[in-house]
């Protein structure tokens, strides 16, 4: 054995072990994509030994910086346990944790919690972060001055970076490429890359000009006009990608119901963001995707807060997790709960949120309206869950959160499936507009967030860096329908709809399908404009 737990040893010795535990079992996904771009052969195989020798070098480096004498076994845990766990998704789901993906964790609840539980995720935790954690809180340390602290913590890191520098100058040529050329293979360093994620996550957040809340649109008003009062339900999906979408050539008709409808359906439609904590405040927000930052959005008004202000009633019907800030100051209802939500079994249904909107539309006699919907949608990886039984078209399917335990066939079976349950819930969206068309100048516009990996290329789920995530997650459906008495040019709009679009136009199209007129609205950007 390297040490015993009677012996005494010294901190580097036990900064040195769990760097070489974390190296070599917890960077499967690591290794699995360098060995997928320098096969195992040749000299490629000691290049990628070098790399595991530079990762255990940088692996040392950093847990020296972030340890000290009082807390070098609080550190070493925290990052056992915490490292198992990111092992575990990016072995099982090909995720990369970098600054987004804490802001999603960070924001995901309890019951998105339990949906991602499996034996597998305990196992992980167990092995690699359980039992390395109970061996290191009963490890005997040496006692040590500051200075003899310090000296000793500098010999390690400064052989630690001697090694890292003299293997890639001896490997240089693959090196260049490798930094160069492949830059997606270090999102996969564990723990390097989510202890640098965390760092930037913090800087971020907490090192932002920002204070309150700025005001848009001060100057919003209503722009008179013959038609009579607006009510419009926007809803917002959860990853559904486009080509899953039977209106959008599917060999699956998953949207038989929305077919019979006569609606706008946008075929080139992108997202904001690969991740909810993203995608949704954006596009509410005035910034589009290149301008958006998450600290400078939480403290700008976004476009609700205009309607607010010109005079449009605003309720937002929350069935996820919830409206990642934009819904803050609007009337909000939390539908996940079956103390409000009346349809619920094993977890509450998306169409409970249109119990009781009727009611709600009665009781403003005045004002145009404005409904948000937030889907549960096609929310994974547990997909078998977000539908009920009689949506069950497409079998076998899979039937477990351990996506990895399934086929490619069942797992796109259940996600086909739940697109079957949103084709309904739109249709019984349309059909109470319909029920208020006499009443009112009525319109539907329905968009994902962002999309879905449903195992192409080893990827699952969602949250990819937007810059090399793939089409499946970026790419969403998006369909637009209106009432009688709303008066656009159908014609025009499906038109337009054939152009690329993305979701930095919804600020502004909610302006337009409300007539709101301000400084701020961009008609360009407006979906509707072109329909006037």
């Amino acid at each position: 054995m390297i040490f015993s737990l009677s012996k005494p040893i010294k901190a580097r010795t036990a900064v040195i072990v769990v760097a070489l535990l974390l190296v070599v079992f917890a960077n499967g996904a690591f290794f699995k994509h360098v060995g997928a771009i320098y096969p195992l052969a040749g000299g490629n195989l000691f290049f990628v030994i070098s790399l595991g020798i530079v990762l255990f070098s940088v692996t040392v480096i950093l847990l020296s910086l972030l340890s000290g004498r009082y807390t070098l076994k609080p550190i070493l845990i925290t990052v056992l346990l915490v490292t198992s766990m990111v092992a575990y998704f990016m072995d099982a789901y090909d995720v990369v944790i970098d600054s987004h993906m804490i802001q999603n964790l960070l924001e995901t609840n309890i019951k998105e919690s339990v949906d991602l539980l499996s034996f597998k995720q305990v196992l992980y935790f167990v092995l690699l972060g359980v039992i390395p954690s109970v061996i290191v809180y009963r490890l005997k340390i040496v006692s040590m001055t500051l200075t003899e602290t310090l000296v000793d913590k500098a010999k390690v890191i400064g052989i630690a970076l001697a090694v890292a520098v003299v293997i890639i100058f001896s490997f240089s040529k693959y090196y260049t490429s490798f930094f160069r050329e492949h830059k997606p293979l270090r999102y996969y360093a564990n723990p390097a890359y989510y202890l640098y994620s965390v760092g930037h996550y913090a800087q971020e957040t907490f090192s932002h000009p920002y204070s309150g809340i700025a005001p848009i649109g001060e100057d919003a008003k209503i722009i008179s006009g013959n038609q009579p009062r607006k009510l419009i339900v926007l809803v917002v999906g959860e990853a559904v990608r486009w080509d899953h979408f039977g209106l959008n050539g599917y060999s699956r008709d998953t949207t038989p119901l929305l077919r019979k409808e006569d609606i706008i359906n946008y075929t080139q439609f992108t997202s904001s963001g690969t991740e909810t904590a993203v995608s949704v405040p954006c596009m509410f927000s005035s910034f589009g995707r290149e301008g958006y930052d998450k600290e400078k959005a939480k403290h700008t008004e976004n476009v609700l807060d205009v309607l607010k202000r010109a005079g449009v009633n605003i309720l937002w019907r929350d069935n996820n997790s919830d409206s990642k800030g934009v819904a803050d100051r609007v009337s909000y209802e939390d539908y996940q709960s079956p103390k409000v939500n009346t349809i619920c079994d094993e977890e509450c249904r998306d169409e409970g949120m249109l119990v009781g909107l009727q009611e709600y539309i009665n009781t403003h006699p005045k004002g145009d309206i404005l409904i948000v919907l937030h889907q549960m949608g096609n929310h994974g990886p547990a997909y078998y869950k977000r539908y009920t039984k009689p949506f069950e078209k497409y079998t076998p399917v899979c039937k477990t959160n351990q996506l990895e335990q399934c086929s490619k066939e069942e797992i796109t079976n259940a996600y086909d499936n739940t697109i079957l349950y949103t084709d309904t819930f739109l249709t019984q969206v349309i059909a109470l507009l319909k029920g208020n068309d006499e009443r009112f100048a009525t319109g539907m516009f329905y968009l994902s967030d962002h999309g879905e990996s449903l195992g192409e290329n080893g990827l699952y789920l969602h949250g990819f860096p937007y810059a090399i995530a793939p089409e499946a997650q970026k790419h969403v459906p998006a369909v637009m329908w209106f009432g009688k008495q709303f008066k656009i040019d159908k014609a025009k709009m499906a038109d337009s709809a054939k152009e690329p679009q993305t979701q930095d136009s919804l600020f502004h199209t909610l302006l337009g399908y409300l007539d709101v007129n301000t400084t701020i609205y961009q008609p360009r950007l407006d979906l509707l404009h072109v329909g006037r």
